[in-house]
């Protein structure tokens, strides 16, 4: 056992497993150790933006099946990033307050933008003339936020209007 304590202090001695040689997340900057923390990443809030703009383009070029798959991809995301964070958020509650507070913001902003992507996908498939494919997600946008936010609010109106349901929201 000395024997091998002895050969691994060799090679730190000499170089051989040197902590200068690990490699970090971004090139050589070790202090650009965080890869998911970068706007450009693929689970992050921003890459569910660049989703939505992305979608946002191709409608205004008129290209609605392609832009449908952009807000595909950001209502996939959203989902998956609001799944993340709630459990997160589920863990660590009761041993770090600070924890679940930063996953509470971060899952909020996550199911925003994911009641977003809906939204224009809804509008996507009216324009399409496909409000059954519709519904759910106006169904889903006002469970994700709540029937008295301005996003609930505009999907009841959406159901009303499409003749899904017929008692309108007084809240409205």
């Amino acid at each position: 056992m000395q024997f091998l304590k002895l050969i691994s202090v060799i090679f730190i001695f000499l170089g051989i497993f040197s902590p200068t040689s690990i490699v970090y997340a971004d090139g050589d900057d070790p202090n650009n150790y965080k890869v998911l923390s970068n706007t450009n990443k693929k689970l992050s809030i921003a890459n569910i933006q660049a989703f939505l703009i992305e979608g946002d383009t191709l409608i205004k070029a008129g290209e609605f099946d392609q832009a449908k798959e952009s807000f595909d991809k950001a209502r996939t995301l959203a989902k998956q990033l609001a799944g993340f964070y709630g459990d997160l958020n589920g863990s660590f509650r009761g041993l770090d307050a600070r924890i679940p507070k930063e996953m509470a913001e971060k899952g909020k902003k996550s199911l925003q933008i994911w009641a977003e992507s809906n939204a224009r996908l809804v509008a996507v498939y009216k324009r399409k003339n496909q409000p059954e494919v519709a519904v759910p997600l106006l169904v889903e946008i006002i469970r994700l936020m709540s029937p008295t936010s301005p996003e609930g609010k505009e999907a009841y109106k959406n159901l009303v209007q499409l003749g899904f349901v017929e008692t309108p929201y007084r809240g409205l």
